[in-house]
């Protein structure tokens, strides 16, 4: 019996309590699973989960030797992570979580370019709106926008960038620009929904605005936007080609000036893998601050 092998199936077994997502997240069959935590029970010679139709529960024993193994694991770990964080290799499986739209736009082609640079990294990239829990499903880390909600995971800031108000030159003519935050009462709105409702917030004043079109994805909005169908309240990242080629104006950039965070969310731990830590580094970089995509948007903005 491969006795660490099976104190990783049993430690991974209890903390998500399902012999199916522990397979999946280590990656091996249910039945080799099952057989590893059968053979360290047989080896302790106690039972350290009671198996019932509906979930899994830890004995006695079982939860007095799992604080014990989680101790040696994140020990081995760290032992290892420190003879890692010497060398600039890296390696391994990397594992990525991204909002969709920004994702395939801005952390898609980077994730390439970094796979370049080190060819013995693996990388499972996951792009989605969803908020995933990054310890639940094994996930590395993950990149977020906006306002974070606490946790226990560490927030590590990479850039911000700018939110605008934008309209089609067609919608403008057909409508009025509005001049003033007060002024937008009179507008369609095309509306993000997302888990914190479909509100604007203009700086300190949150407004909610009427209008046919609403999304839960970004891209969506754009279109709409082009389209002449009203106004979009939306990051930079999503519209800076949108505006340099004229298919969408800046509104209100004066009275707007909201700045949203974008950052790498991974789980504390006391020392960061290589592979985590340098991609972090790479994205910073790559990205700016301001970021790049802001760069040229200046001149455009009171057009």
């Amino acid at each position: 019996m491969n006795l660490l092998a099976a104190m990783q199936a049993f430690v991974k077994v209890a903390e998500l309590e399902s012999y199916t997502r522990a397979a999946e997240q280590l990656e091996m069959s249910r039945t080799q699973l099952s057989k590893l935590v059968m053979q360290l029970e047989a080896h302790l010679k106690v039972r350290l989960l009671q198996r019932t139709t509906r979930r899994l529960h830890l004995t006695e024993a079982g939860e007095r030797y799992l604080a014990r193994a989680q101790a040696i694991l994140q020990q081995l770990d760290d032992a290892e992570t420190e003879l890692h964080q010497s060398s600039t290799q890296v390696s391994g499986r990397l594992r990525v979580n991204g909002p969709m739209s920004f994702g395939t736009r801005y952390l898609a082609p980077l994730v390439a370019q970094f796979m370049v640079q080190h060819p013995e990294l693996e990388v499972r990239l996951d792009l989605s709106d969803r908020q995933v829990d990054l310890l639940e499903e094994g996930f590395d880390l993950a990149i977020r926008i906006g306002a974070l909600e606490d946790s226990s995971l560490v927030a590590r800031p990479l850039t911000s960038c700018r939110m605008l108000l934008v309209a089609s030159p067609a919608y403008i003519a057909a409508n009025g620009e509005p001049l003033s935050i007060a002024d937008l009462g009179h507008h369609q709105g095309l509306r993000y929904r997302g888990s914190r409702g479909t509100h604007w917030q203009l700086g300190e004043t949150s407004i909610t605005m009427a209008g046919a079109l609403e999304s839960n994805n970004g891209e969506v909005l754009n279109h709409g936007a082009e389209a002449g169908l009203g106004i979009a309240y939306q990051p930079s990242f999503l519209v800076d080609d949108s505006i340099r080629s004229g298919r969408l104006k800046v509104l209100l950039a004066e009275q707007v000036e909201t700045q949203i965070g974008i950052y790498g969310i991974y789980p504390a731990r006391h020392h960061l893998p290589a592979k985590v830590s340098v991609f972090l580094d790479f994205l910073a970089a790559a990205w700016g601050s301001p970021p790049y995509w802001e760069r040229t948007l200046s001149a455009n903005k009171n057009q």
